[in-house]
């Protein structure tokens, strides 16, 4: 996960310089991955300082769209290492607009536009571009990006998202997602008085509060140990 699902922008220059059809353990493209499967706007997405992991990989191509829940899971599981946990912090901070807008936080990005959003979504009329699953902002994220923040020890990040979250919830009745490019509207099927946008906002405000919290739902890596070794019940000298 590490290795294969990792993106910065060292990284996404390697695989545009991909060469592809190697087949032996020697191979650096394990996936085979197509450079010219790489969409246009991971280019100009992609800062200098900052990274990700990535939707998928499989055979031929890379579903380049970042996601937050698995962003901020990784850091929070310490499936990220330190560093990349940094990184995606600064990815956040440098790609604010698109990542958080009006109201945080975007479940995934880009959207998927075109015809292509009803045979990855399955068709269902909230998913199309920039709502609901398909780009739509949710604030039951909020908790998370605050928990994430906090174990990277950028908590400024988490209080800029939640003043963002503060000037429009309660005016809008908690709504359970927001639409649009910057999130900026309510969503078309959005549920007001949504339990999960009013925990994910409490929750956000008490690790903040007292960041001690943090112990609850956060893991640290697993430390390395030698397996133990036993002999059978039925072994006899």
């Amino acid at each position: 996960m590490r290795g294969y699902f990792w993106l910065d922008f060292q990284q996404l220059n390697d695989i545009y310089r991909y060469k592809t059809e190697e087949y032996s353990h020697t191979a650096v493209n394990k996936f085979n991955v197509i450079p010219d499967s790489i969409p246009d706007w991971v280019f100009d997405f992609m800062p200098c300082r900052g990274g990700y992991f990535i939707g998928n990989v499989s055979p031929a191509r890379m579903d380049f769209r970042w996601f937050a829940l698995g962003n901020c899971v990784a850091i929070l599981s310490s499936l990220a290492t330190p560093e990349q946990s940094v990184a995606i912090m600064d990815l956040i901070e440098s790609r604010w607009e698109e990542l958080v807008g009006e109201m945080p936080l975007k479940i995934c990005y880009p959207a998927i536009e075109s015809h292509e959003w009803r045979i990855v979504t399955g068709c269902d009329p909230k998913n199309t571009r920039w709502s609901y699953h398909n780009g739509g902002s949710w604030p039951v994220l909020l908790w998370m990006l605050t928990a994430a923040c906090i174990k990277t020890g950028r908590p400024q990040i988490a209080r800029r998202a939640i003043e963002l979250a503060e000037s429009r919830l309660l005016k809008d009745a908690w709504p359970e997602y927001y639409d649009g490019k910057l999130g900026r509207y309510i969503g078309k099927q959005a549920r007001k008085y949504q339990t999960w946008s009013i925990a994910g906002y409490l929750v956000a405000k008490m690790l903040l509060e007292d960041p001690s919290h943090l112990g609850m739902i956060s893991l640290e890596e697993d430390k390395q140990m030698k397996p133990v070794i036993k002999r059978s019940s039925s072994w006899t000298c």
